[in-house]
């Protein structure tokens, strides 16, 4: 099995692409992208659309993609993270319901320009099941359904899919429940970044890679071969903003982690079902997310070691044995067919957490400082979101985007450390420890909704 080395996704594609030159010294633009993941090429990509004499510019300190935009699981997701009333409180039910419908139509947005743009990915708009595998997680699971149809989410949109029915779609061992939305769709990230890399490069763009932002002023991006001065600098940096002077804790980079399978035997998936490839997940504090590949592999992540003490980030994506062990294990433990078979990568990369868990986006017209970011995980569709957002921001043009009650809102920063490696790494031990008492009394437990409570994230 091959450990790092950035992923398989990279891997499946014959390496990482070459990379663009360098930026080779100061220059004029007039927007500087800093962050060559999703988030900053649909932001390049929607702006080049709508102007197309606007110069924009996009720099990376590694190359496009190197981050979570091709190490993630290849969920384009119509959600979003953060409790409910932080939205509330900026734009009421109905402004939260607003940026749950823009979230579901981003979906589908993103598979528009995927077909406008002749871009294959190995998109399929499956949807999305979360199984609950114990009596507590059913709990949850009713609970939220609850709260999706209080808030205006009907069936159409999630729906619950009981056992009976879920056994004939795939055959999760132990599952009781699931609900289903089917606002989500499989891809293949790489392929997707590679692809808008291109229609972005086609539509202009000038993509400097291995070229590192030290700090952002007020318009204007450091790096060491000179000041890229523009009318509007977009910070969409994400897990890697701490790295950008005075912005150490602005998010937190926390681990998600992947393994996947070789293809799997057509008798094991008869066994297993998933004819219809949906995106999987279960209902657990810790939680796994799971993806059947075109190519007919299992790919599980889950959070592994959460953090890093002072918000490091590694360059190769190892990951740790007892991580890979204990994805191995839980896959065995879902589809116990699929028990045997054997790994082919495992590969690490971090996403950006604010400290209330709630994405934002914003502009500052004073200062032409913009920015996008702190997905939680759920950045491969909130990305294009966010830039067409920024799109509407930068351009002056109010619209029904600039109104959703994510934009112009700031989290406030995380704690100084060691308090703030104490507490990541405290709070996700003891989910796994309320995931153990969940599992014993098959009820939900009271810590794990402290935590909640104490971490923000609902």
């Amino acid at each position: 099995m091959r450990n790092g080395e950035l992923g398989f996704w990279w891997r499946s594609l014959g390496g990482v692409p070459d990379p663009r030159p360098p930026l080779e010294g100061p220059c004029e633009a007039d927007v500087a992208v800093v962050g060559a993941g999703y988030t900053g090429l649909w932001s390049a990509y929607y702006l080049k659309r709508a102007r197309p004499s606007l110069r924009v510019v996009v720099l990376e300190r590694e190359f496009a993609g190197y981050g979570a935009s091709a190490r993630n699981g290849g969920w384009v997701a119509g959600s979003l993270e953060g409790p409910a009333r932080v939205y509330e409180r900026r734009g009421g039910p109905a402004g939260l319901l607003a940026l749950r419908r823009a979230m579901f139509d981003t979906v589908d947005e993103v598979g528009r320009v995927l077909a406008a743009e002749g871009i294959e990915a190995d998109q399929l708009k499956s949807g999305h099941l979360d199984v609950a595998l114990n009596d507590a997680q059913v709990a949850r699971l009713r609970a939220r359904l609850a709260t999706a149809r209080e808030s205006g989410i009907g069936e159409r949109d999630l729906r619950a899919v009981e056992a009976e029915e879920l056994r004939v779609r795939l055959r999760v061992a132990g599952a009781r429940l699931a609900t289903f939305t089917p606002h989500v769709v499989r891809v293949h990230p790489a392929r997707l970044l590679v692809g808008l890399r291109g229609a972005v490069e086609r539509l202009g763009v000038s993509v400097y890679e291995r070229t590192c932002v030290r700090e952002l002023r007020p318009r204007e991006a450091l790096t060491p071969a000179g000041a890229v001065r523009a009318r509007w600098v977009i910070r969409a940096t994400e897990g890697y903003t701490p790295g950008l002077a005075g912005l150490k804790r602005a998010l937190v980079p926390v681990n998600s982690s992947i393994v996947i399978t070789e293809p799997l035997t057509p008798a094991v998936w008869e066994e297993i079902g998933w004819t219809a490839s949906e995106l999987l997940g279960d209902a657990a504090h810790v939680f796994v997310y799971l993806q059947r590949t075109a190519d007919g592999r299992i790919a599980i992540g889950g959070r592994g070691v959460p953090y890093r003490f002072a918000s490091r980030t590694d360059r190769s994506g190892e990951t740790a044995p007892a991580t890979v062990a204990t994805l191995a294990h839980k896959l065995a433990e879902m589809f116990p067919a699929a028990a045997t078979a054997p790994l082919d990568h495992a590969w690490s990369g971090v996403l950006g957490v604010p400290r209330d868990w709630c994405p934002s986006v914003g502009a500052d017209a004073n200062t032409g400082l913009a920015w996008a970011g702190g997905y939680t995980g759920l950045g491969v569709a909130a990305a294009n979101l966010a830039a067409r957002t920024l799109r509407d921001l930068v351009l002056g043009e109010p619209s029904e985007l600039t109104r959703l009650p994510w934009v112009g809102r700031h989290s406030r920063r995380w704690e100084p450390e060691p308090v703030r490696w104490l507490a990541i790494r405290g709070i996700y031990s003891l989910y796994r420890q309320a995931d153990r008492a969940e599992l014993r009394s098959g009820r939900p437990s009271r810590l794990g909704a402290l935590l909640d409570t104490l971490s923000g994230r609902r």
